[in-house]
């Protein structure tokens, strides 16, 4: 019952995401109005923007103008239920809806909006990174204030490292927006695992960019944004970075 309403929750949040991932590039506040039709510009109806259902009944097209509707909508909706679900699994205990899970699932919104912006437009949205890590220094606050200055610590080196990563390629390989997230993402990850998340980041970063390149869609000079490498790093290091950390150990 609990992973039910997780993964509808989790509908319904992915409905707001999709919706702020593509009005936040275009300066479009989230409360102005309801939901357009990004071809016809005709307004969506509340019967059409049922979250994942709206899509399939309507067979991927807009009521009114009959054209495709993008697919990033119900995927967005789909993994946003699934990631509600994976983190229910992985963290719920004896109480529904503990804190860890509240903020698991905050982080996670949070995180997902900012793979998608930079994904599709190059940027990270300054205002995401700052309520991230305000969100973070709270829970440690509250929870463990005795982790909060080495995981801040590890924001810090971690946005030292990729700065000068900026600076040595005068902004080519790195925006100012992915040192900035670094402070994010370090202090998720940790002092003790904050290297190994960004070895992982530039890792899958450029194997994608090779597997881009040997599929001609992209140059060698091509801009791929490292955002979201940055972004799925994190759940791979603290899921697996004990294990790498142990194996690095033994050998």
């Amino acid at each position: 019952m609990v992973f039910t309403l997780l993964f509808l929750f989790g509908l319904v949040f992915g409905s707001f995401i999709s919706a702020l991932t593509w009005r936040y590039p275009k300066g479009i506040s989230i409360n102005k109005g309801r939901s357009i039709c990004p071809k016809c510009k005709g307004q969506i109806a509340w019967f059409d923007n049922i979250p994942l259902l709206s899509f399939i009944f309507l067979g991927g097209k807009c009521r009114k103008c009959k054209k495709h509707i993008s697919f990033r909508y119900p995927a967005i909706e789909l993994v946003t239920s699934l990631g509600f679900v994976a983190i229910g699994y992985f963290t719920m205990n004896s109480q529904a809806l503990s804190l860890q899970v509240i903020y698991s699932i905050v982080i996670f919104l949070i995180l997902e909006a900012i793979f998608i912006i930079d994904l599709e437009n190059k940027i990270i949205p300054d205002s995401l990174v700052f309520i991230g890590i305000l969100l973070i220094v709270l829970f440690f606050l509250t929870t463990n204030y005795t982790l909060l200055f080495p995981s801040l610590l590890a924001g810090f080196f971690a946005a030292v490292l990729l700065l000068l990563v900026h600076l040595f390629t005068r902004g080519r390989g790195m925006g100012l927006g992915d040192v900035k997230f670094a402070v994010l993402g370090g202090l998720l990850v940790g002092h003790k695992l904050f290297l190994i998340w960004l070895f992982l980041a530039f890792l899958t970063g450029a194997v994608t960019g090779i597997i881009l390149i040997l599929g001609k869609k992209a140059g060698l000079k091509s801009q791929i944004a490292f955002g979201p490498f940055l972004v799925l790093a994190i759940p791979l290091v603290l899921r697996y970075g004990e294990k790498i950390l142990f194996w690095l150990h033994i050998n």
